[in-house]
């Protein structure tokens, strides 16, 4: 079903790759539970991706690629790994008690495709240490797009 003309430009994404790690992080998001994401400053700015906007609306997809929801950016900020705080930690929804575990987690996460990215990046020596810049969105839902 397509978009609905007012919703058709804004720009669409999903959390993380399409599969039960989206599918989960999407079911989260939906129940009110996951309100911050966080993304690798360096894959943004390589894929030519801007930074989210506070008021900035954009479509969140599901495994499928559906419209799922509407979303806004309440807050953005670029920070050095090492500073992510506990509450965007919390906030992400996926029961990390605090930064530490949020870092273990996205580490292991970015770590699994760092090839690709250091190929995208045309830099083989880039890896994640204390002074990696990531991107820490949160955002809410403002529209569910339920769809038959």
């Amino acid at each position: 079903m397509p978009l609905p003309a007012d919703l058709a430009p804004l720009p669409a994404w999903g959390f993380a790759f399409p599969g039960p790690l989206r599918d989960e992080l999407t079911a989260l998001a939906l129940a009110g539970t996951k309100t911050t994401t966080a993304a690798l400053f360096a894959e943004m700015e390589v894929d030519g991706e801007s930074l989210p906007i506070p008021g900035t609306r954009e479509i969140l997809l599901d495994s499928d690629e559906r419209a799922v929801a509407v979303i806004e950016t309440v807050d953005c900020r670029v920070v050095r790994l090492a500073d992510v705080d506990d509450r965007h930690a919390i906030d992400e929804g996926e029961g990390y008690a605090n930064a530490a575990e949020f870092r273990i987690a996205h580490e292991r996460f970015w770590n699994g495709y760092i090839d690709d990215l250091r190929a995208r990046l045309d830099d083989p020596g880039f890896a994640l240490d204390d002074d990696t810049l990531v991107v820490l969105q949160r955002f809410r839902i403002v529209e569910r797009l339920d769809r038959p």
